[in-house]
């Protein structure tokens, strides 16, 4: 018999009904005010049978195909184009294989973290506090890394995930902390100079529970750093940040996904600034972004999206304030930037933990010209 569950950290789906070998399920939108397209689920019982799955709802399979894990979400790869067909996708289970797992992308969660964690627990170079308690009573990681003998003259503040949903920035994100906390060239430039203060998870509930995150009611993250926080991740930053800063935070970086498809939506952009001077900072970052870039993914600086372009309109951010207005008003912040990592799709390369984990590096490498380069 096959069995379809979610109950497993990140999952999310609601299966409708199964029939022989077709499967039907949709992605469960609980506190979301509209359709988004997150979903995690395993599939057990299955060994040996070929079976279609049917999305009832909306089309929420993206560019290649559902990511397609054997071995309990650890690693993953893209099952590609040729099992789609439409809102539904085949997959021809091994004989020996009775658990796999499916999602629209590469789910990221406390466990992956925990990983790589673990491999940096004897260095000097890494310091994992916890910003708060969730609401649900699990810590918020707040992590230090770079220079922390307080000798530090630059700061960097870095967040992911204030839509839980987007997880391919957290792959990123490694490949950033993994560059600075290399023995070489780079990662000894900033163990000299630059203390950087990440906030892997800011949605760490939804992450966990596999929520979307994405125009959360009432009130999504990533719109929550104005008047009276609704979430207490958010109200802690606010509150927090501040004060470490010490006059010293000069970059500000908050990652994100965009949307599941679509041209506009499979490249690496910066998402630009309605203030004039902090957009000309983000153009000169993109710029040493694209000139010093090594990893296999590309990014140019003419991919930025300006204020007033497609989304990045003053009517969406109506709802609240992002993290980076807030962060670009904070004294001393040059460059305050949302940067968007494809899901699936840059160009025509997919985005695997492997090369998001190079433009990760790419990113540190690029932060240490332009802090080198600020006044």
């Amino acid at each position: 018999m096959i069995l379809v569950d979610c109950d497993f950290p990140g999952g999310n789906i609601i299966a409708e009904r199964i029939g022989g070998d077709d499967v039907y399920v949709r992605q469960d939108l609980r506190d979301t005010d509209r359709d988004w397209f997150y979903w995690y689920f395993r599939v057990r019982g299955a060994a040996g049978r070929t079976v279609r799955f049917h999305f009832t709802g909306s089309n929420v399979i993206g560019t290649r195909g559902p990511g397609v894990s054997e071995d309990d979400g650890v690693t993953w790869r893209w099952l590609g184009n040729d099992a789609v067909d439409g809102q539904s996708f085949v997959y021809a289970f091994s004989n020996d294989v009775d658990d796999v797992r499916f999602s629209f992308g590469m789910p990221y969660v406390q466990a992956d973290l925990d990983r790589f964690l673990a491999s940096y627990v004897d260095s000097d170079y890494l310091v994992a506090e916890t910003l708060c308690e969730t609401h649900k009573g699990r810590d918020v990681e707040m992590l230090h890394v770079g220079r922390l003998d307080g000798g530090a003259d630059l700061r960097v503040l870095i967040t992911a995930r204030h839509h839980c949903c987007e997880m391919m920035q957290s792959y990123v994100l490694e490949g950033l902390m993994a560059a600075i906390l290399d023995e070489g060239d780079l990662g000894c430039w900033f163990q000299g100079r630059v203390e950087c203060l990440v906030i892997p998870f800011v949605d760490k509930d939804g992450v966990e529970d596999g929520d979307q995150g994405k125009n959360r009611k009432p009130r999504d993250h990533n719109r929550d750093y104005v008047g009276e926080s609704v979430h207490i991740e958010t109200a802690v930053i606010r509150e927090k940040v501040p004060a470490w800063s010490a006059g010293k935070l000069k970059a500000a970086i908050d990652l994100h996904c965009p949307y599941i498809r679509g041209n506009r939506h499979e490249t690496i952009h910066l998402v630009g600034s309605e203030s004039e001077s902090h957009w000309q900072e983000q153009i000169r970052f993109s710029h040493i972004l694209e000139a010093v870039r090594t990893g296999g993914l590309p990014f140019c600086a003419a991919d930025n999206l300006p204020f007033g372009v497609a989304w990045n309109t003053a009517e969406n951010y109506a709802a609240g304030k992002s993290f980076g207005r807030w962060a670009s008003e904070l004294p001393g912040v040059r460059l305050a930037t949302g940067i968007e990592f494809p899901y699936a799709n840059v160009g025509d390369l997919d985005t695997r933990p492997e090369l998001a984990r190079g433009f990760g590096s790419d990113l540190a490498a690029a932060l240490k010209v332009y802090l080198e380069t600020t006044a």
